[in-house]
């Protein structure tokens, strides 16, 4: 590690660990931070930004029709900043038939389901190391990585850098196992603190001191960006868990990264910050204009369904194709609980409506997507 970037950090210092390497121990949050007009500006459009999504999640008859494929979304970009390859599509081809298109696929599986778990242990515990650990448990279980003692804080040094390359090599080298554990309880304290600070910056600080303590193996980036839509939702200002980041964080990967060394290494938490409510900014448009083109096409496909006079069960998967754009025969039965020939029977009126496509080209175990969809949740779309 450069020592030279980091010697005169106001959000830090370094450390001589036992082994005669240097790593950085972050300062307690929260920093003191200068506010004008221009970041008052930028926050006042990332609240506005965030209220009309958030809004929009109140006024949603069904708001899993939304959160369950965005959730989705999250966990295919999210996991691509951290270099798996598979996409929306495999993803939820995985889903419905199991199986895989690419091998890291249930690392993408394992981010929903901590995503989910995360959502419904809010009910029951407050974001705390505990909760941390338990989210780290749920996303490596039984994949890549799984060897990094999943839900256990790490026992031994770990560093950031190009691949390959020693500690000493290292670009970022984050706090020794004591000096972490120090950092872990300062961080927990500041989640249950009663702060002045906006939601979104604490947000926005929480993330950095996560990422620059690393207290896992494996696993940190992820969790990091978990925790994001974890404590806005904790914090009440997300009605439903429509916000999610990473799309922009692997848009502008180098500088997401860079701006979190800047931080380090110059106490760069103005830039930082606003790059973070820019994300907000951005992704709460994005997710409103994605939003209300699945409601359009929900809309579309109703109208479609009843002027074709399709059956009663046709018109009901209509909604759970908004949800699932990519199924089975086997998921449509469970969710219309009818018999196989019935589930069939509906899917056949969708295919022959145009509204689903056959994409497996197999004579059995056969998988059907909403390519409309599935264009609108993950293809390019204009934010209003």
């Amino acid at each position: 590690m450069d020592t030279a970037l980091f010697k005169k950090s106001p959000s830090g210092k370094l450390s001589r660990a036992t082994g005669d390497y240097w790593a950085f121990i972050p300062d307690p949050l929260p920093p003191r931070l200068e506010w004008d007009d221009a970041l008052v500006s930028v926050m006042s459009k990332a609240d506005i930004a965030l209220g009309t999504l958030s809004g929009l999640g109140e006024t949603l008859p069904n708001p899993h029709l939304l959160i369950y494929p965005f959730i989705r979304r999250e966990a295919v970009l999210s996991s691509r900043i951290e270099g798996t390859q598979s996409s929306l599509s495999d993803l939820l081809l995985f889903e419905a038939t199991q199986v895989e298109k690419w091998g890291d696929v249930r690392e993408v599986q394992n981010y929903v389901r901590a995503m989910e778990y995360g959502l419904k242990r809010l009910n029951e515990l407050p974001l705390s190391l505990r909760f941390i650990r338990e989210l780290h448990g749920v996303l490596m279980e039984g994949v890549r990585g799984q060897h990094a003692t999943p839900g256990e804080f790490r026992q031994s040094q770990n560093w950031i850098g190009n691949p390959g390359a020693t500690l000493n090599e290292a670009t970022f080298v984050p706090p020794p196992v004591p000096e972490m554990q120090e950092c872990l309880s300062q961080l927990e304290k500041f989640l249950h603190a009663e702060t002045r600070l906006p939601p979104l910056v604490e947000a926005a600080l929480v993330h950095y001191q996560f990422e620059v303590i690393h207290p896992f193996l494996d696993g940190n980036g992820r969790i990091g960006r978990l925790l994001v839509t974890l404590l806005l939702c904790q914090r009440n200002v997300l009605s439903n868990p429509l916000l999610y980041l990473s799309a922009f964080f692997e848009q502008h990967r180098e500088e997401y990264y860079d701006l979190l060394l800047k931080v380090s290494s110059t106490g760069a938490w103005r830039e930082w910050i606003e790059f973070f409510l820019r994300a907000v900014t951005e992704q709460s448009g994005d997710a409103v204009s994605r939003s209300r083109r699945l409601q359009e096409l929900l809309r579309s496909y109703s109208q479609l369904a009843r002027e074709k006079h399709l059956p009663p069960t046709a018109v009901q998967l209509v909604e759970l194709i908004l949800m699932k754009p990519v199924l089975s025969a086997k998921t449509a039965q469970e969710y219309l609980k009818i018999t196989s020939p019935g589930a069939r029977k509906a899917i056949k009126s969708l295919l022959e409506a145009g509204i689903l496509t056959e994409i497996t080209g197999r004579k059995r175990d056969k998988a059907y997507a909403a390519n409309e969809v599935l264009k609108a949740l993950d293809g390019e779309i204009t934010p209003e």
